[in-house]
């Protein structure tokens, strides 16, 4: 091959690669990558494509209980929506604070997540904290609603919640009950319960509802609110008696049990809750697409199905809906814990 040959060749060459390049470029947008799934693939701040890596939700109670059921059918399901594994990371202790660092100090990248409920909500009006959750965080969706079951020991002559209510008041300061701790919402509920129907009883704080059921179901405890999930199989078993339940409507696990508006028992209305919140500076359109997915995900047949079963129901929230309910908890938790006068111990 002579040297005009090769030179013609080569210009060739370069001409072809030149116009390769620039269909590929055109065709994802300025090189941009295209996501495979049903969403396009979104950019964090850095340009990467969203999610790039395993999205990591923590849990600030241990493994095995409510939350901890929910998040993990919850990663499930948005691990095929997002097309990313989503891991679960238990990380219990001090009131979520555990957890709450860990989230605190994470890129706010949108794959770092934290599950929470109520009491994250109402730690801080009883204890010094640092954050304020819709300061520090960016609230994402919520993603249940669940209530809890009035249940009684058989043994107390008590056949409804109203039969509780004037039991307690002709016999004051002699009925205790249980909860998972000072400030948790079983706590909470009860204090409310107290100041509307004028009763006073002893509280009995536990470090979970494990060992309180143990009291409970053995008769040193007299009554208490307690989550559906775990309460049932008691329930069933006729070891505790159901009076009433918390949510303005009946739930679909127990059918049979009358609300406490039903029951005689009005002014009492309580939804525990659990919702995904994200590190401050997170991109909005990140907590847009996870919420937008938590809500696709919590509507999905067996996810509906398991969350039925356990006395809840899926809810699925934008995030500035998300951001008003926890404004709303704090109003309504700061004034029961002002008429109580309920102190963090």
């Amino acid at each position: 091959m002579n040297a005009r040959t090769c030179t013609k060749a080569l210009a060739l060459l370069f001409a072809l690669f030149a116009l390769t390049t620039h269909a590929q470029t055109t065709s994802t947008g300025s090189g941009q990558a295209t996501s495979t799934g049903s969403e396009p693939a979104l950019s964090s701040s850095k340009g990467q494509a969203y999610p790039s890596r395993p999205v990591r939700v923590l849990v600030p109670l241990a493994a095995g209980g409510g939350m901890d059921a929910v998040t993990r059918s919850l990663a499930l399901s948005l691990a095929d929506l997002l097309g990313q594994s989503v891991v679960v990371d238990n990380r219990p202790g001090a009131g979520s604070h555990v957890a709450l660092e860990i989230l605190a100090s994470a890129a706010p990248d949108g794959h770092t997540l934290m599950m929470l409920s109520a009491t994250t909500v109402i730690h801080p009006l009883l204890y010094s904290s640092r954050f304020d959750i819709v300061r520090d965080f960016v609230p994402v969706s919520q993603v249940t609603a669940q209530g809890y079951v009035l249940v009684a020991h058989p043994s107390l002559p008590v056949k409804s919640a109203l039969d509780l209510v004037k039991y307690a008041r002709a016999n004051p300061g002699k009925l205790n009950y249980s909860s998972s701790g000072i400030g948790s919402p079983i706590h909470m509920t009860t204090e409310l319960f107290q100041v509307a129907t004028g009763t006073q009883m002893v509280h009995i704080p536990y470090k979970g509802m494990g060992a309180a059921y143990a009291d409970l179901v053995g008769g040193r405890i007299n009554f208490s609110f307690a989550t559906i999930i775990s309460s049932q199989v008691h329930i069933n078993g006729g070891r505790l008696r159901a009076l009433a339940v918390t949510p303005a409507k009946r739930t679909p696990a127990l059918p049979d049990t009358p609300t406490l508006g039903e029951a005689g028992v009005p002014g009492v209305v309580v939804v525990n809750w659990y919702g995904l919140v994200a590190p401050n500076g997170t991109p909005k359109n990140i907590t847009d697409r996870v919420a937008a997915e938590t809500i696709k995900a919590v509507r999905l047949p067996e996810m509906t199905k398991r969350l039925v079963a356990d006395g809840s129901e899926g809810v699925g929230t934008t995030p500035a809906e998300f951001s008003a309910h926890i404004r709303a908890e704090h109003a309504q938790w700061g004034r029961v814990i002002k008429q109580a006068g309920i102190r963090g111990e």
